[in-house]
């Protein structure tokens, strides 16, 4: 029996319980006498007991025939075997209460009509004695009428309350058991993202030391070599060569320092975005010579994870501008307007086609950055044109 799933339903099944077994203790002892219309009696309030335990929920027909079997176990004993009006209160009382289990609120509503109706037909069909009492026996017929189908609607709402208190539960249960699944998916696809992102990040790195660490040591071996090769023959060709394999070592050790800054969790270091960003360009202008153009407009402060986002943005987009623009200008702008910041940089140089693109992970990082924060990220270059880089991220969502 589904009811059983359910506290408040248990509770409903105990009522009816106590309801049926009131019914027969009255059938029984008010008052008591052996007989085969007691037996039949108490026999069809058992049979309707036991009904309870098989509640019909698929087929409209045999929830019609359920409860026209239920309306005749209440009819036949009433009209054959005396069965009391008592008892018929209490039987239909819980028809109605199945019936809310059973049927929608038409079908509930036709219930609570025909049980309303039954106890009225058999209540005022009873004979009266003729005497001066008449007029009270119909007084308290009326006002016993009149409880029923109270009792009735009352019955009827309470057990649609807790039909609606137990589909909500569901509902919340369904709920719970999706969001369980769809954080146990997010969790899986963290995890994956963090591997491939912990791949990607060692690629690069792999590539940085390739590219740039291993390019400068290299060069700087052959000019200890040619140093070692003109030693004894040419000595001011071979300090030449010297002075280029210390010029290399110093720019191996800015691509060091360079590498772990890029390393660091927590790149500003307790500075103000503002500062680390002028530390950058201070950088960028001791390494190339150029000296950058920026205007950083930011009020308010920022979150954590923006600033992050931004600083790295700006420090991928100068190691780009330092190893293959070839650009002479750059121009930085970071200005927070309308709940958005905006970040664009600009350089001079030798430009691309950001379509054919696949010198690595630089721009794609940077891109990734933006839109983990649900933020815009846009390159604008063309060869011999320069590059631009806008990047816009929304502050309404991560401010809550």
């Amino acid at each position: 029996m589904f009811r059983l799933s359910y506290r408040s339903f248990r509770l409903l099944l105990y009522l009816e319980w106590l309801l049926l077994v009131t019914a027969v203790f009255m059938e029984v002892l008010l008052p008591f006498h052996l007989s085969w219309s007691l037996l039949l009696r108490v026999f069809a309030i058992a049979a309707f007991s036991l009904m309870g335990f098989l509640l019909p929920t698929l087929k409209l027909g045999g929830k019609l025939l359920y409860t026209t079997l239920e309306f005749s176990l209440i009819w036949l004993p009433a009209t054959q075997s005396g069965l009391s009006t008592r008892s018929v209160f209490l039987l239909c009382l819980v028809l109605v209460m199945r019936s809310c289990l059973i049927f929608k609120r038409s079908g509930q509503l036709t219930v609570l009509g025909l049980s309303l109706l039954s106890y009225g037909t058999i209540l005022l069909s009873k004979p009266i004695v003729p005497g001066k009492y008449a007029v009270i026996v119909w007084d308290w017929r009326l006002s016993n009428l009149l409880l029923f189908s109270l009792t009735l609607v009352f019955a009827l709402l309470l057990i649609n309350a807790l039909l609606v208190e137990r589909q909500s539960r569901e509902q919340l249960e369904i709920a719970h058991q999706e969001l369980e699944i769809a954080h146990q998916q997010l969790r899986e696809y963290a995890l994956r993202i963090e591997d491939q992102a912990t791949l990607q990040e060692r690629n690069r790195i792999a590539r940085e030391i390739h590219d740039g660490l291993g390019h400068t040591l290299a060069a700087q071996t052959i000019q200890i070599n040619n140093t070692l090769l003109f030693w004894q023959s040419n000595q001011d060709k071979a300090l030449a060569f010297l002075k280029q394999a210390k010029q290399l070592g110093a720019d191996a050790l800015l691509e060091i320092r360079r590498s772990v800054s890029v390393l660091r969790s927590n790149p500003l270091q307790g500075k103000s975005l503002e500062l680390a960003i002028e530390k950058l360009l201070t950088d960028f202008q001791q390494t190339t010579g150029i000296q950058p153009t920026y205007k950083i407009d930011l009020p308010l402060s920022l979150p954590t994870e923006v600033n992050t986002t931004l600083y790295r943005i700006v420090q991928e987009s100068l190691t780009n501008i330092y190893k293959h623009a070839e650009a002479i200008a750059v121009t930085i702008q970071l200005q927070q307007q309308a709940g958005m910041v905006h970040l664009s940089i600009e350089d001079n140089g030798k430009g691309f086609n950001p379509t054919q693109n696949t010198t690595g992970f630089g721009l794609q990082g940077m891109r990734e950055r933006a839109l983990a924060l649900g933020g815009q990220f846009h390159i604008h270059s063309q060869p011999e044109t320069g590059c631009r880089i806008d990047v816009s991220l929304p502050l309404s969502k991560l401010l809550r």
